[in-house]
């Protein structure tokens, strides 16, 4: 049982940890889809990936494209399996906040609001991962 899942039971009042376990996969899950999505979608139209990418300014834009797809598609399966789920956490936490700067930026444009404050709001939920782990169901737990 790992130190968040402790807190996380003596703070809920429950003393079952089984639950708090299948809500860390299920949260690791639900982070995960909107990068694997995203990852295959670019892979779907890499010209227009590019393309987008070449628009906001951004130096070497194939090279972005495959960072972002490798990023994303191995990002998003790590996250789900629990493997290395700190440091995945944290690398996909900056890609938001790097891609929300860097690509949803213009506010006053309803859109991309959303986009910049959604790409923020998955930074939390990350980061709420890099502080306390992936919990029992994942191979970081099976490796300590």
């Amino acid at each position: 049982m790992t130190h968040a899942t402790v807190i996380a039971a003596r703070h809920t009042g429950t003393g079952h940890t089984a639950t708090l376990d299948m809500a860390a996969l299920a949260g690791r899950v639900a982070l995960s889809a909107i990068f694997i999505l995203s990852g295959f979608s670019k892979l779907a139209d890499p010209a227009g990936t590019i393309g987008y990418i070449q628009s906001v300014g951004l130096p070497m834009p194939q090279v972005a494209f495959l960072a972002a797809v490798v990023v994303e598609i191995i990002g998003g399966f790590a996250l789900i399996a629990g493997f290395r789920t700190r440091f995945v956490a944290a690398a996909l936490a900056t890609f938001s906040v790097v891609t929300a700067f860097g690509f949803h930026a213009e506010l006053s444009d309803q859109n991309q609001f959303i986009h910049f404050f959604k790409n923020i709001a998955m930074a939390g939920g990350l980061l709420q991962i890099l502080a306390f782990g992936g919990g029992r169901l994942s191979f970081d737990a099976r490796r300590s």
